[in-house]
């Protein structure tokens, strides 16, 4: 009997063995399968060059058409009459316009008035702030006052909201 259990041993010793064989193999083989997949396939960047130098192309179009744009003569609409000349005869002759008028000093800046918040509790007008002169100008205002709302006469609306009055400290009733 101890050639059963000694065979027995072995078969048991011999088992994992042969699990790690195998899994060794089949990794071996699935490398061997992707290295015939991607092996062929080319290793340059063609797709990134192709599109820079397209990009170059269209940069050059641009910039050509604009050089002829800034440096010819030509129609713009023909039919209304209107034209472009080069840059340079454009600045020239702008120069050339402002240096016969006369320098004259700018217009006063109108300031807008400041608007109040909340609508004034007393139908009096409300009066501006101290050091703001009224404008003379007959520019518009910025926008137009608001609205005076009708008072109700419920009594709601004649009584402070609650907690404004509060007790004076130290004093009990």
């Amino acid at each position: 009997m101890p050639e059963a259990e000694s065979l027995r041993q072995v078969a048991h010793s011999r088992a994992p063995l042969s699990t790690w064989v195998g899994i060794v193999l089949l990794f071996a083989l699935f490398g061997i399968i992707v290295l015939a997949v991607i092996g062929p396939a080319p290793r340059g960047s063609t797709y990134e060059e192709k599109r820079a130098k397209k990009r170059m192309e269209n940069l050059k179009t641009v910039r050509d058409e604009a050089a002829k744009a800034l440096t010819t003569y030509g129609w713009i609409d023909k039919k209304k009459g209107i034209a472009h000349i080069p840059i340079d005869r454009a600045m020239e002759l702008a120069a050339a316009e402002l240096a016969q008028r006369k320098p004259a000093p700018a217009g006063p800046i109108a300031t807008p008035e400041p608007q109040v918040a909340a609508a004034p509790a007393s139908n009096a007008p409300a009066s501006p702030a101290p050091g703001v002169s009224p404008q003379t100008s007959p520019a518009q205002p910025a926008a137009s006052p608001p609205a005076q709302t009708p008072v109700s006469s419920s009594p709601a609306a004649s009584q402070p909201p609650p907690g404004t009055a509060s007790p004076v400290p130290g004093k009990t009733p």
